[in-house]
């Protein structure tokens, strides 16, 4: 994972910071926070702007650092982005999932950032780099450094758990917008339960429970709703499986009859369509959801959550 120096883009930063800042809190951009306009929000990848902005409403003006269709694991933040964080009210991250933003917080934002991870749970691990491990069933046998699973996201009832979160961290840096933050969170909760009960009634009854997928992004929605998941790479999406792995998670197709190699929007199809075209299974795209873009089968978190529905019902197949 390419990793970067941060003197230079904080020192960067801080200039554009100090051009963009006043005593009377206006932002970089012009806009204002605790003047009665919006909470300068902002979120370090997709999943987490949206939570922030169904919790915040109109109350909040979010900023994602990590662009449409970018993969966030290798997120680098440029001056623009260091001066977001230096200028946020609140800075929502998950810690551990993007070692540039948790450098960025600690340096410009430690008592005015929000990290996640307590509140999403993250009770899975998974293999950086090569192997398998975790939930990540153990096709190939692999070994690897086991690591937490960051993919709490694809477990509806976790995100709807740091939405709560959410809620009350906003309701602590603007206490006049408390009830509606509260509001909004019931609400956001009440449609990820739907949307739990939507994929639990979905993929109650599969001909086959066993998922193979290009990288081990899926582990979270796997436990919850009974399937195990096999990745042909571990938690890295960079990561490059040798000629043996290959030939391991083959065999594993094969011998438990998978119809279907999941691959990602994000990530290059090449190593499914190997694993394809060795063993005759059809290929099909399950999204992480890391990052919507116009590659992606819809435009929010919920019309992806749904579109992973109907993939793994057609793919495994669901009755």
């Amino acid at each position: 994972m390419p990793r970067r120096t941060l003197a230079l883009v904080v020192a960067a930063g801080s200039t554009l910071a100090a051009c963009g800042s006043s005593s009377s809190g206006t932002t970089a951009d012009g806009s204002s926070s605790g003047d009665g306009g919006p909470l300068q929000v902002v979120a370090s990848f997709y999943p987490l702007q949206y939570a922030v902005e169904q919790v915040g409403g109109d109350a909040v003006s979010v900023t994602n650092l990590t662009k449409p269709g970018a993969e966030p694991h290798d997120l680098e933040l440029n001056p623009r982005d260091v001066a977001a964080v230096v200028d946020a009210d609140l800075v929502v991250y998950l810690s551990g999932f993007q070692p540039a933003v948790d450098e960025s917080v600690a340096g410009e934002a430690a008592d005015r950032a929000f990290d996640v991870a307590p509140s999403a749970r993250l009770d899975l691990t998974g293999v950086d780099e090569e192997g398998h491990g975790g939930d990540g069933a153990a096709a190939d046998g692999h070994a690897g450094d086991q690591v937490a699973d960051p993919h709490f996201w694809l477990d509806p009832t976790r995100l709807a758990d740091v939405g709560d979160a959410v809620a009350e961290k906003l309701a602590a840096v603007d206490p006049g917008q408390a009830g509606t933050f509260r509001a909004n969170a019931a609400a956001f909760r009440h449609e990820l339960e739907a949307l739990d009960a939507e994929l639990s009634a979905g993929l109650g009854s599969c001909a086959n429970t066993e998922i193979v997928t290009s990288h081990e992004a899926f582990g979270y929605l796997a436990q919850r709703y009974g399937l195990t998941q096999v990745g042909i790479t571990g938690l890295n999406p960079e990561a490059e499986p040798d000629a043996a792995t290959i030939a391991e998670v083959a065999d594993f197709v094969t011998e438990h009859g998978v119809a279907t190699i999941y691959y990602e929007t994000l990530v290059s199809p090449a190593v499914a369509e190997t694993v394809a075209a060795e063993t005759g299974a059809e290929t099909a795209v399950l999204d992480p959801i890391e990052g919507i873009s116009a590659a992606s089968a819809a435009q929010d978190y919920v019309g992806v959550m749904r579109a992973n529905l109907a993939a793994l019902r057609a793919g495994q197949p669901c009755s």
